[in-house]
């Protein structure tokens, strides 16, 4: 018979520690926010615009309401101030400045609107939540991406049988630009998706997003990695119905780039090293070389004309606006406003207004000149530096040189190598999902360079363990 005594042999049993419902409510936020950013077009074609403009303003003043606080909470040298991402916030500060000599200055007070609001949900996120735990919020967004993709593209080719337009408009009698859809109905014939988000190459990106995502998670040994495989293989077939060339040769160039870093964790000695960068370095010249030379076969293979869809006029239309004004550009607009003056009818696609460069660079060269470029490589090329030495390096903090490397190490660099070759035929990487990865990467990796440990790894149970109880 058990008997009770003053004097136990061990500790009595106490509950887990588990997280508080205050933080599982922020990382619930969290995914919401990522999403009304990584979707935003969904929300726009479903709400219109007035209704995303509510929508972005209630997500933002709930974002400042949590993340405020938080900062406050703590104590004045606990808040990484000097670690912010100074360049990428110095050229948001040129975008708000440009309002002076702006040539559209409606689209630039707009969209510096948006720009700041998204900023404020990648300082949120970066700040509250760990390396771990912004790799499942991600993961999560992504989901709901990829399964409302799917929903409703088996919605409109199963029940519906006719594509669908922005905010459920009546579709007009006749034959109108498959352009002008929100969904076609493309699932199962041979025409491009185009998913939740309403474009083809961004849902290819998302696609792209959430196999490195599912990947590093799954090399993590989470948790129901059958699971991930399930929804590593939507994001498989969504990829290829989506159908973007641009998204195909991004998958080559990260593939390179994962077996360097594969290669350099091996690499035991640093000579060994500066001989993998030699042997890369010329694989890279090589390739780059190749696609130059034969870039016309390339194109063809790809069912792709040598203009690259319409680029060139595009480039070229652009550069001629941008020159007038080589210093401090013409006003920031990202993106380009279409019922603006200044670029409703300038350059038109399939009977619809062109809202970027589908370059970022030219599209920064046209809205903040020179000084907007460098500004922006300066914030883009530390992200690829931090990023590249995050995932090669092993982490290491005292004498133990021996530490395990984390998969999660690899997503930063992955993420930032598919944004930046993404940002040679396209705009995206200075606008929403590109600008908020571009904040949050660069401000979590600066303020947190070692996965699980330090102040901004601070969840007791994810990073260290429960916390000691005190001896008085």
């Amino acid at each position: 018979m058990a008997v009770y005594t003053r004097h136990p042999v061990a500790a009595p049993p106490v509950a887990p520690a588990r997280e508080t419902t205050g933080h599982l409510m922020v990382r619930a936020y969290s995914v919401l926010c990522l999403f009304a950013v990584f979707a935003h077009t969904a929300v726009y074609n479903l709400v219109g615009p007035i209704g995303a403009v509510i929508v972005m303003a209630a997500l933002t003043l709930g974002a400042l309401g949590i993340w405020v606080p938080a900062v406050a909470k703590s104590r004045p040298t606990r808040f990484p101030w000097r670690r912010l991402p100074w360049a990428a916030l110095g050229y948001g500060a040129l975008a708000a400045l440009s309002l002076l000599w702006s040539r559209w200055p409606g689209a630039t007070a707009l969209t510096w609107t948006l720009m700041a609001a998204v900023t404020v949900t990648a300082l949120m996120v970066s700040t509250l939540l760990t390396w771990q735990e912004i790799a499942r919020a991600l993961s999560t967004t992504l989901k709901l991406i990829l399964g409302l993709s799917l929903a409703v593209e088996l919605w409109v080719a199963l029940v519906l049988r006719h594509p669908i337009l922005p905010n459920f408009a009546d579709v007009p009698p006749g034959r109108i630009d498959p352009h002008l859809y929100w969904v076609r109905g493309n699932l199962f014939d041979d025409g491009r998706i185009q998913g939740v988000v309403g474009n083809a190459h961004s849902m290819a990106m998302m696609c792209l997003f959430a196999l490195i995502v599912f990947g590093v998670l799954y090399a993590a040994r989470v948790r129901r990695r059958g699971v991930l495989i399930a929804w590593a293989v939507l994001a498989f077939v969504l990829l290829v119905k989506a159908a973007s060339t641009t998204v195909y040769l991004g998958i080559a160039v990260v593939l390179v780039v994962l077996a360097t870093v594969l290669v350099m964790r091996a690499a035991s000695s640093p000579g060994t090293r500066r001989a993998v960068y030699g042997v890369f370095a010329a694989v890279a010249v090589a390739g780059v070389a190749a696609g130059a030379l034969l870039r016309d076969q390339v194109l063809e293979l790809f069912g792709k004309s040598s203009d690259l869809t319409g680029r060139i006029e595009i480039w070229q239309a652009v550069w001629e606006r941008a020159i007038t004004r080589p210093v401090f550009g013409n006003g920031f607009s990202s993106p380009w406003v279409p019922w603006d003056p200044a670029f409703h009818g300038w350059i038109m696609n399939h009977g619809l207004t062109v809202f970027h460069a589908h370059d970022m660079w030219l599209d920064v060269f046209l809205q903040l000149g020179i000084v907007g470029v460098i500004l922006m490589g300066i914030a883009w090329l530390a992200l690829l530096w931090r990023a590249w030495f995050f995932a090669v390096d092993r982490p290491r903090w005292d004498l133990d040189a021996k530490r395990p490397y984390s998969p999660i190490a690899l997503l930063p660099l992955m993420l930032t190598v598919s944004l930046l070759f993404e940002g040679l035929a396209e705009s995206a990487p200075i606008m929403l999902w590109g600008w908020v990865l571009l904040i949050l990467l660069s401000f979590k990796m600066k303020s947190v360079p070692l996965i699980g440990v330090g102040v901004g790894e601070r969840t007791p149970v994810i990073s260290h363990g429960p916390r000691a109880r005190q001896v008085p």
